[in-house]
């Protein structure tokens, strides 16, 4: 089995999926989907999330996570352990049969989205499907019960304890990824730290530790420097595979709580208290990003002609002037908006660019360009690709007969 996530060596795997809580997303950009619910076919469409949760009483722990229906979604929740998980969504089924490391991959590789939330107990099953996503969870949690601890960056309490809270505010600088209103109160994080690897490009820390975090038990001595320490802990974590699909992964499940979320902060050393921690601005937007309302784009009306013309001509000739031009459009929330650059770019493509150009643009939209053809005999390629932080990738690629 191969994932758009990256290449995948494992034997097809069940197990529990304790200690975490799994949300799966249809996320759904066909226009058999978009049709049916009477939207454009290119719309970005979320319809619906599956909870998987190892005991249904943490709904109850949760509840402040259901606003998510205020913005059009379906919610379900089921055990994990459930032997009958089947959801099907008009008539496509995103997995059946119990879980497994195998099944969620593969909902992944389907252009679906997934949110990983793990704590102390995540099981093997968690951290495998995590450690495919390029996120490596630190082993000494499981052997020694090891937590991310911060005597420096730690939330005030009236009962110091273990300096296990933690006021995190190192977010990733992304108005796509976490929006443009700027989250002033730190989140509170109490969990186990991972770490990326580095062999993984499409992953990205959002939220990092301290300089002076580490992974250790907190009831233990060390007896050796802890082997994850300092701003190589991310906290929470997200990939985008090559097909757009997203993935967060985060070390604390209580991070999600109403607890927390509710909680005010007072991170150690400052004066300032916040009543409200930065968990629910910071899960709200980042979840956002994650199911697509923010940081898509779309590519339409690929164009190119003789310049002076205004049809398509079956061939281009030597020393042709032509003109190019495509629109290229973001999802705002609700609907689709004129995406505005200054790095767009076209190649006149055989084998290699011939041609490498960047497109000019009206603001509306609309990006444009001309150029003379080579003076190379072939069959050529207009390619676009275009890859940004936090924004789907495009890849557009025209081909057409050129004789001479």
């Amino acid at each position: 089995m191969g994932s758009l996530l990256k290449p995948i060596h494992h034997s097809e795997m069940a197990g529990q999926i304790s200690g975490a809580l799994l949300l799966l997303t249809e996320s759904d950009f066909t226009s058999a989907a978009a049709r049916l619910l009477l939207l454009p076919p290119i719309t970005p469409l979320t319809v619906g999330f599956l909870f998987l949760l190892d005991d249904l009483s943490l709904k109850s722990r949760f509840s402040l996570l259901f606003p998510l229906q205020s913005r059009g979604f379906d919610l379900d929740f089921k055990l994990a352990n459930d032997p009958g998980i089947a959801v099907k969504r008009y008539g496509a089924t995103w997995f059946g049969g119990s879980l497994d490391m195998g099944g969620v991959l593969e909902f992944v590789d389907s252009g679906h989205d997934l949110i990983l939330a793990a704590d102390s107990n995540a099981s093997d099953l968690i951290r495998n499907i995590a450690a495919e996503c390029g996120v490596d969870f630190d082993e000494l949690h499981r052997i020694l019960s090891a937590v991310v601890i911060d005597h420096t960056s730690y939330a005030v309490s009236e009962t110091e304890g273990e300096h296990t809270l933690v006021a995190a505010d190192d977010f990733i600088q992304s108005d796509v990824i976490l929006g443009s209103k700027k989250i002033k109160a730190p989140v509170l994080f109490e969990g186990i730290a991972h770490s990326l690897n580095p062999e993984n490009s499409l992953v990205l820390k959002i939220l990092s530790a301290s300089s002076s975090s580490y992974s250790a038990n907190p009831t233990s001595k060390l007896s050796s420097p802890p082997s994850l320490s300092g701003t190589a802990i991310s906290l929470v974590s997200v990939v985008q595979a090559r097909n757009n699909a997203r993935i967060m992964v985060s070390g604390s499940l209580e991070m999600f709580s109403n607890r927390l979320f509710r909680s005010g902060v007072q991170k150690s050393g400052s004066s300032h208290k916040y009543g409200k921690s930065g968990n629910e601005q910071f899960i709200t937007e980042l979840s956002k990003w994650i199911f697509h309302e923010r940081g898509h784009l779309k590519a339409v009306h690929v164009k190119h002609n003789k310049v002076g013309e205004t049809e398509e001509p079956p061939i281009y000739r030597i020393n042709d002037d032509l003109e190019f031009s495509v629109e290229v459009f973001e999802w705002s929330g609700s609907s689709w908006v004129p995406y505005v650059a200054n790095d767009v770019q076209v190649q006149f493509y055989m084998m290699s660019p011939y041609v490498l150009k960047t497109l000019s643009t009206n603001q509306k939209g609309l990006y444009h360009t001309s150029f003379k053809v080579p003076d190379v005999y072939g069959v050529f390629q207009f390619k676009v690709e275009y890859q940004r932080l936090g924004y789907t990738s495009l890849s557009l690629a025209k081909q057409f007969p050129y004789a001479y």
